[in-house]
């Protein structure tokens, strides 16, 4: 799979620093900047497929900056601010960005909301692969070798999140984090989840979703 890119451009460094961060963990490369002094340099040299832009921004506002991504990139722009008038919103939508945040956001719900205009725009993969294990993202159904896998919602969640980090071996708050949206809750729920989908995946062929002791899981073929 190939990693899409986000550009994020927002000047509090605690938001820039947890969007960029939640960003990585769905898998995506991200390059952050506080403000629009070097945008059009980074959308040269990064080339992003999608930018979080921040409208109260010191300098150029992201209005303006969002004028100058229409102009050198086609970009998805999902912009984030704590301006929720109507005639901003429309304002932003009517210059060409795809999605409108408000300030306080949920993190899981920016991440979700940067996948769908990257998944708009056909820059993420619709099938994730490992091994003889396919994921069609788009139609929500798995296959394991010839054989349809009866995933409940939850556990289809999951193993995307495990598939998008394939051959990375991620903790259980971590998933907690990306999968539920939280992450102090008991861990034995990851532990319940990834039982279950394992017996399935199991069911019809060998291990793929292996336990690294000391940190969590990891979705991967067994080269052992």
């Amino acid at each position: 799979m190939t990693e899409a890119r986000v550009l994020v451009v927002e000047d509090a460094e605690a938001i820039r620093l947890a969007v960029s961060s939640a960003l990585r963990q769905e898998g995506y490369e991200v390059a952050h900047e506080p403000d629009g002094e070097r945008l059009e340099q980074r959308l040269a040299e990064f080339g992003p497929h999608a930018v979080v832009l921040d409208v109260m921004l010191p300098g150029r506002n992201g209005f303006d900056l969002l004028e100058v991504i229409r102009a050198h990139s086609d970009a998805g722009v999902v912009m984030l601010t704590a301006r929720d008038g109507v005639r901003d919103r429309l304002r932003g939508l009517r210059g060409g960005a795809d999605d409108y945040v408000i300030k306080p956001f949920d993190l899981a719900e920016l991440v979700a909301r940067v996948g769908a205009v990257l998944r708009r725009m056909h820059r993420t993969p619709h099938t994730i692969q490992v091994a003889d294990l396919v994921i069609d993202c788009d139609a929500g159904s798995v296959r394991r070798g010839e054989v349809e896998l009866d995933l409940t919602a939850t556990e289809l969640r999951l193993l995307s999140h495990l598939a998008t980090h394939r051959g990375r071996a991620l903790s259980k708050t971590q998933i907690l984090t990306s999968v539920w949206g939280y992450e102090d809750y008991d861990t034995n729920l990851v532990e319940v989840h990834v039982s279950a989908l394992r017996r399935k995946l199991e069911a019809h062929g060998p291990r793929l979703l292996h336990t690294v002791r000391g940190i969590g899981y990891v979705l991967r073929e067994n080269t052992r």
